[in-house]
């Protein structure tokens, strides 16, 4: 069985079990799903009194909060417990661009030359990080939602913004990839 856990899972198995999530969810009561509002939930919590965005009753959704906690634990399960020692299958043609970009490492899910420590201090990896990193959080901010809520439930629940929000994630991310992506990593 751990041994079934360790391979990669196929869409007819994953796919079905991240859409039965939504029924399971409106049937509870719950409109929305999303990795984003967690921390809104966490900052309410904290700061309530003081911020008038964050005076709600954030009790009532402590279960997105559970659910957040779980996905942390699932992944450090999952990077410590059920980590497939093989390398990762990549297309040849994604090979050939990692290599052309100085990308050699394929042992983990993330380019070790990268995501580490060191790469931090570098201008690339200050960019890939830290500004990456505020983008995405801006951007989820700015779209009210993460692809998760959008994606998942917002078009579960048939909701025009999660659609539009949506195609944007896929545009902006085929962006990224093609024509932002190739210029940081020649820094």
């Amino acid at each position: 069985m751990l041994e079934y856990l360790k391979q990669p899972w196929p869409w007819y198995v994953s796919g079905p079990l991240i859409g039965l999530t939504i029924p399971l969810l409106l049937i509870l009561g719950n409109k929305s799903l999303g990795i984003s509002s967690s921390l809104k939930h966490i900052c309410a919590a904290c700061f309530s009194g003081k911020i008038p965005f964050l005076n709600y009753d954030w009790k009532h959704e402590s279960w997105n909060l559970i659910f957040a906690f779980g996905i942390i634990m699932g992944g450090y399960i999952g990077a410590n417990l059920l980590t497939n020692p093989s390398n990762i299958d990549l297309s040849d043609a994604t090979v050939a661009v990692l290599k052309q970009n100085n990308i050699s490492d394929f042992s983990g899910y993330m380019p070790k030359e990268i995501f580490n420590w060191e790469s931090l201090l570098t201008l690339k990896g200050f960019i890939i990080i830290v500004v990456g990193g505020f983008m995405v959080g801006f951007g989820t901010r700015y779209a009210n939602g993460c692809t998760s809520g959008h994606s998942i439930m917002g078009i579960a629940n048939l909701q025009w913004p999660s659609l539009v929000a949506t195609i944007c994630f896929f545009i902006g991310g085929l962006f990224i990839t093609h024509f932002v992506l190739p210029i940081i990593l020649k820094l």
